[in-house]
């Protein structure tokens, strides 16, 4: 996987466990980043398990 879509995921899913933990200082947005979080999840996952298995010589 790229490595910049591995860094926007990580500070996605840093934005909804902060959400989580501190559900006072939710942004009113919060709802739609943690759809639009778990649909990137499900993507980039996906894509993975579709990925060609790497074969070292």
């Amino acid at each position: 996987m790229k490595k910049p879509l591995c860094i926007v995921l990580l500070i996605a899913n840093s934005l909804v466990l902060l959400g989580m933990l501190w559900p006072e200082g939710a942004p009113p947005f919060a709802a739609t980043v943690n759809l639009v979080t778990l649909a990137a999840n499900v993507v980039a996952f996906a894509g993975l398990l579709r990925a060609p298995a790497h074969r070292q010589p």
